[in-house]
């Protein structure tokens, strides 16, 4: 699978991003706002974004994406912006995919391959390897047939006849023993993990699960809350393994609180599948922390994204928090967010206005946390230090 590279500043890669345009598309992003994403997904994965290229049509084109006039206009820019790589805002069929490289001689990779690309430098834990590792392949393996173009561009002769299917055969095979191999890896730690849930169910400790659009900060707030020196950077996914936590309420039971990997606009269903058994947490959880970034002004699209992915989990009744985050970015003071925060409390929806990095709010939303678990009887029976 083609991949950014991540390297020094001078070996950074030049890409144009390109994104085919319907109005305000159906899931109410503007092609503009989704291009800002694609661009932050570029720079995390260590690409400099010289260039983007839209176009309005009915749908996208069945053999380049994009239309002819729109793709001679892209070969021109070659020359001006010298890039050498175009990242296209879909994923592309294969069959698009290999039109487009030969068209335009440089190298051209999908949405669905950069998010895998980002996972897959993110990942540290074995689990989270697998199960980008797995994905990668899933993805690979109905595009192996561009990988051994270039003997069909040979044009025939010695040393061209029959080698080219006979290996991509060989190729399908390997990818599916390393699928069904990793599959049967991540049943495994599968397996694993149910041996722990019903260690914790039989301890009867309530789980909390953080979840939320990426870089809405959840990571910082279960350091903030936790104490748990988890990493936090200012990019997209740079948390991809879960991380769970023990927390002390202030009545002195405890609570697991986990951070989970980050959703994104257009995640990949693949993504969604790869990472079955690690969102099968949030399943098992007592309740969700929804973490939205306030500050984003994408707040309102991003929240409707996570919420889709909720419901394409079949997590939608699930109980939950709202908790919107980084009011330190639209605020002046802690005063002015505990303001929004008795605004907002009274609504039938459960929600408060927090900021993770300044620690604003944060008592009020461990109290709210253990308000809820104590109606819904969770604490009545164990997870109690004596």
């Amino acid at each position: 699978m083609p991949k950014l590279t991540y390297s020094t500043q001078e070996s950074r890669e030049r890409a144009v991003l390109v994104g085919v345009e319907a109005g305000r598309g159906r899931d109410g992003w503007y092609i503009e706002s989704s291009l800002d994403e694609l661009n932050q997904l570029a720079r995390t994965a260590g690409a400099d974004v010289v260039g983007r290229l839209t176009q309005k049509l009915e749908r996208p084109s069945s053999t380049h994406y994009i239309g002819s006039g729109k793709l001679q206009e892209l070969i021109e820019l070659k020359q001006e912006l010298d890039y050498d790589t175009v990242i296209f805002n879909d994923e592309l069929a294969p069959r698009q995919q290999r039109n487009l490289e030969e068209a335009l001689g440089v190298k051209v990779i999908d949405r669905t391959a950069l998010i895998l690309d980002i996972f897959a430098a993110s990942a540290r834990t074995r689990e989270g390897k697998l199960q980008v590792e797995l994905a990668q392949h899933q993805y690979l393996l109905p595009r192996l047939e561009g990988q051994w173009s270039h003997l069909e561009r040979l044009g025939g002769g010695i040393g061209t006849r029959g080698p080219g299917e006979s290996q991509i055969e060989t190729d399908r095979r390997l990818i599916r023993k390393r699928i069904s191999t990793i599959g049967n890896q991540i049943e495994a730690v599968r397996r694993h993990r149910e041996l722990y849930r019903r260690q914790r169910k039989k301890s009867n400790t309530p789980l909390v699960a953080l979840v939320g659009y990426t870089n809405a900060g959840k990571s910082t707030l279960l350091n903030a809350i936790c104490q748990a020196g988890v990493v936090t950077e200012n990019k997209l996914f740079s948390t991809l393994d879960p991380v769970t936590r023990r927390l002390r309420l202030p009545d002195g039971h405890n609570i697991l609180l986990t951070d989970t990997v980050g959703f994104i606009h257009k995640l990949p269903p693949l993504i969604v599948a790869a990472f079955h058994a690690t969102l099968e947490e949030l399943d098992e959880a007592d309740l969700l922390l929804h973490v939205v970034d306030i500050a984003s002004p994408e707040a309102v699209n991003q929240s409707s994204t996570v919420e889709e992915i909720l419901h394409k989990l079949k997590l939608d009744d699930k109980p939950r928090i709202t908790v919107i985050n980084k009011m330190d970015n639209v605020l002046k003071s802690q005063e002015e967010a505990q303001s929004v925060y008795c605004d907002v409390k009274s609504t039938p929806e459960s929600t408060i206005a927090v900021s993770a990095l300044k620690d604003w709010n944060l008592n009020s939303l461990v109290e709210m946390i253990e308000d809820f678990l104590v109606d819904r009887e969770r604490l009545n029976d164990g997870g109690q230090d004596h």
